[in-house]
């Protein structure tokens, strides 16, 4: 993709994170390894593959990989149902609508960090000092992202509904125009649009989800790779790999931020904020029976909503085989 120089609130859309929603995929670079095994994997712009290759964990691998890069979670997802993707990692929340749509996945790992980049903003001159005041204003959201859920938490905790607020269904893209220009009062999303808006002065927090949602992101993978022994073992190592180099983040934050910033086109002073944030609070966790609970809330929550056509049983949908000795979901990051 060619980058130009162009201003930071054009540069996001060519990002981000696990948690949007829509997109499309596109062909991404092979790793390679050795062996007859190829690994399909599915990544954004600044993820899985940066992290992996910037704290040297692609070295030495007895597989290969293929990458396809994607816009965000739910086509990702979509690519692993149609078992055009072996494994990619996304937010809280796409699984939970992957799953509601009966979709073939199945989530293998997870990790926990802090929610306070999960943030709703409202402009800097704004009146509104407490959400409980969003009420009857209209708040800008990416449908079916982890901001989804982390508005309806918010909200709840608030003592507030969905039903209360205006809600106005935008793409990051859209929605970071609507925001800086006015056109909405609130904007519910994730880093680092927080700290896009934080660091440029635009905006300032109303709330976080930090205490509302639970600060999981995961890796799903096909049911069909997960029968296959030889992909099955592969992806074992991968995810020893991946939970390595989100544990190097910690202790080399500024180091990540220069290949993330590089990789995504983010400046670097947004990257590093989103570092500090939210990446290197994460670390690796069971998917145990109260993750499978904190999930099946949120999924009941936009069952309740009609968000979702029918009841999920979320636990349908994990496979703890690559466990280990993680520990349990509850347990906090590190802050």
């Amino acid at each position: 993709m060619r980058r130009r120089l162009l201003p930071a609130a054009l540069l996001l859309p060519l990002a981000l994170l696990l948690t949007a929603c829509g997109g499309n995929s596109s062909a991404g670079t092979d790793t390679d390894g050795t062996g007859s095994v190829t690994l399909d994997v599915g990544d954004q712009k600044g993820g899985s593959e940066a992290i992996l290759r910037a704290a040297g964990e692609l070295e030495n691998l007895h597989y290969k990989i293929k990458w396809s890069t994607f816009t965000s979670g739910p086509p990702l997802l979509e690519a692993v149902n149609a078992r055009a993707v072996d494994i990619g990692g996304v937010g809280n929340t796409p699984p939970v609508f992957a799953a509601g749509a009966g979709s073939k996945i199945t989530v293998v790992a997870a990790w926990h960090g802090t929610s306070r980049g999960d943030t709703i903003l409202v402009p800097k001159g704004s009146a509104l000092t407490r959400p409980q005041q969003l009420k009857g204003r209209s708040v800008a959201v990416a449908q079916g992202s982890s901001a989804h859920y982390q508005l309806i938490a918010s909200l709840r905790a608030a003592g507030l509904s969905l039903s209360d607020v205006k809600v106005t269904y935008l793409q990051p893209a859209d929605a970071l125009a609507a925001f800086t220009s006015g056109k909405v009062d609130a904007w519910a999303v994730w880093d680092p649009y927080t700290s896009q808006i934080l660091q440029a002065g635009q905006g300032r927090v109303l709330t976080t989800g930090d205490g509302v949602t639970n600060g999981l992101t995961f890796q799903v993978a096909a049911p069909a790779a997960l029968k296959d022994p030889e992909k099955a073992a592969a992806i074992k190592d991968y995810l020893a790999r991946l939970r390595r180099a989100t544990a190097w983040v910690y202790d080399h934050q500024e180091e990540w931020a220069k290949v993330w910033a590089k990789d995504t086109g983010l400046p670097y002073e947004v990257a590093l904020a989103s570092v500090k944030r939210t990446n290197s609070t994460r670390v690796a966790v069971a998917v145990d029976k109260p993750l499978v609970a904190s999930e099946q809330r949120i999924a009941d929550a936009f069952t309740e909503l009609k968000l979702i056509p029918k009841k999920v049983d979320f636990a349908d949908f994990v496979d703890p085989r690559y466990n280990g000795d993680l520990p349990p979901s509850t347990t906090p990051a590190k802050d």
